[in-house]
């Protein structure tokens, strides 16, 4: 075809069969009509794959999926992506820009073409990569844009049988991190190694990059919340917080562990990990179809209520995990496990559950699972044991 194809064969490196693709663009299709809209605006890396298996590390650039309510989608990109996009995607029609054009006024001239400009056309406003500049600048091209922020989300939270193997493969992936990582924690070490230890198991299992950093951090770094590895070499005594995600085909899965260097616990951090063990396991309990994200939340917070510990906990139970992109490996704007969240859990939905303790400056203590909603229960994805340090 030349440029920007050359000589690429459209979904060749697909990261999404076609056929699971379809089943996401009609259940999109039938939500923007529902919304009463002609034309869905897609900008956000974790949506635009749902539907249409575009991926790039460079979505810093603008980028959009124009997802019709009906037909076919049309993908918008930088030039430079235009090859990649046709190797990802199955999509037929792929438009792109060149570099120093701004690529939300040449996408608001092309749906002005398209006759777009007096139909009603919808974006997500909550995306992450909208930035003030490109909302202003497309608005001030094209017209009126209605608010169509949290359409995808709620088809994104259940998942199908391809994703949850995908979100299988990579919880192997995590867990034989964090073993790597666990055997590498020894007085003298430092959180570099052990971090290089947790990403390098991980990665040679088959993890792609992931859509955050891991967390190594001991001592009282350890008790920062969402510090991570800096150099510092591990003494007796010190805890050490774990936390690591895996990625297979964008899927995520992610573990948190506690280890201390030597055998001398403090006592406090014994009895921490026995309060977050129980909430935790009360947690995978109540995740179950029939109960709400709430009654989960709620159900672990009466759990640290009653071991004095709830000063040190004051954050949601989990998160939803899926499909994520930097800067987080969570779907936390799709779905949480908090103290107001109503949404009825249902089968396929999967949640990441960071059950821990922190005392600011001094150590944090955790235990955690991703877990799948299954019809009668819940699935933990990992083997490891949550009661040893």
């Amino acid at each position: 075809m030349g440029y920007p194809f050359g000589e690429t064969i459209k979904g060749s490196d697909a990261g999404i069969p076609k056929n699971e693709l379809d089943r996401h663009v009609r259940a999109a299709q039938k939500a923007i009509q529902e919304k009463g809209l002609d034309l869905l605006l897609l900008t956000g890396p974790e949506n635009i794959y749902y539907l249409s298996a575009q991926q790039t590390p460079g979505y810093y650039m603008f980028q959009c999926l124009c997802v019709p309510a009906e037909g076919e989608p049309f993908l918008f990109v930088r030039g430079l992506e235009a090859a990649n996009a046709r190797a990802n995607t199955f999509v037929e029609e792929i438009l792109f820009y060149e570099d120093g054009v701004n690529g939300a006024a040449r996408l608001a001239d092309e749906l002005v073409k398209r006759g777009y400009k007096n139909k009603r056309v919808g974006i997500d406003r909550r995306s992450w990569f909208l930035t003030i500049e490109q909302y202003e600048t497309f608005v001030g091209a094209f017209g009126t844009l209605h608010d169509a922020s949290g359409l995808l989300e709620p088809l994104r939270a259940v998942k199908s049988g391809y994703e949850l193997e995908q979100i299988e493969k990579a919880a192997v992936c995590v867990e034989l991190g964090m073993v790597a990582a666990l055997k590498a924690i020894r007085e003298g070490a430092t959180e570099n190694d052990v971090a290089a230890a947790m990403i390098n198991a991980a990665y040679l299992q088959g993890s792609e990059y992931v859509g955050m950093e891991p967390f190594v951090c001991s001592g009282p770094r350890s008790g920062l919340r969402h510090a991570t590895w800096r150099r510092r070499v591990l003494k007796s005594g010190d805890l050490v917080t774990l936390e690591n995600a895996a990625c297979v085909n964008r899927y995520h899965s992610a573990l948190f562990r506690t280890a201390c260097v030597g055998p001398n616990v403090d006592e406090k951090a014994k009895a921490m990990r026995e309060a977050c063990v129980e909430g935790l396991d009360i947690a995978l309990a109540e995740l179950k179809p029939g109960n709400s994200c709430a009654d989960v939340h709620n159900a672990v917070q009466k759990v640290i209520d009653k071991h004095g510990f709830t000063e040190h906990f004051r954050k949601r139970a989990g998160y939803s995990v899926g499909i994520a992109f930097a800067p987080d490996w969570g779907e936390g704007n799709v779905l949480s496990l908090n103290h107001d969240v109503d949404t009825e859990l249902q089968p396929g939905m999967v949640f990441h559950m960071p059950i821990s303790l922190c005392v600011h400056g001094v150590y944090t203590v955790c235990a955690s699972e991703t877990a799948i909603v299954t019809k009668s229960g819940s699935k933990a994805l990992s083997s490891l044991d949550r009661r040893q340090f």
